[in-house]
């Protein structure tokens, strides 16, 4: 199965990062570009093992819904959301914090399976795997902005 991999430094302490990770609003605030909003399940407020939020954006042009649920939690380290029901096949996504200096590693693993057989290993080749990457990249920098924003914030 494909896996994406993505590792950013956020000057930030883990446990900050590891809140901001798992806050639903925060999650909507980071991904604009695909208009996110959460429309069941938890839909406000800090994630915790077991709950779920069911999702609704525009990937690639088109509007769906996907639902997660967090697997594992080790606060505050560490969790892994798993898709319930959505457009692919399968996935899980683990978050994983660990200092660093003054601020906070934060890496992404996302793996994955397309769905539809061998046309969504031909998507996953043509686009999906790039379109993903860059998802998950683009909502860690906007995460570091937000939690870099919010350390500024309290020390003035």
């Amino acid at each position: 199965m494909p896996t994406i991999n993505h590792e950013i430094y956020i000057e930030a302490p883990v446990e900050v990062c590891f809140d901001l990770a798992r806050n639903v609003d925060v999650h909507t605030e980071t991904t604009g570009k695909t208009k996110e909003r959460a429309v069941a399940g938890v839909t406000s407020g800090l994630m915790e093992k077991g709950d779920s939020v069911t999702w609704e954006a525009v990937h690639l042009g088109v509007k769906q819904k996907l639902t997660g649920k967090i697997i594992e939690m080790e606060k505050p380290h560490s969790f892994m959301d798993a898709m319930v029901k959505g457009a692919f096949h399968s996935f899980t996504h683990t978050h994983e914090f660990s200092s660093k200096g003054s601020g906070t590693v934060m890496k992404d693993r996302f793996v994955y399976k397309a769905p539809l057989g061998i046309l969504g290993k031909i998507a996953d080749k043509l686009f999906l795997e790039k379109y993903m990457t860059r998802f998950i990249a683009e909502r860690a920098i906007e995460l570091k902005k937000i939690a870099e924003r919010t350390i500024e914030g309290q020390s003035t």
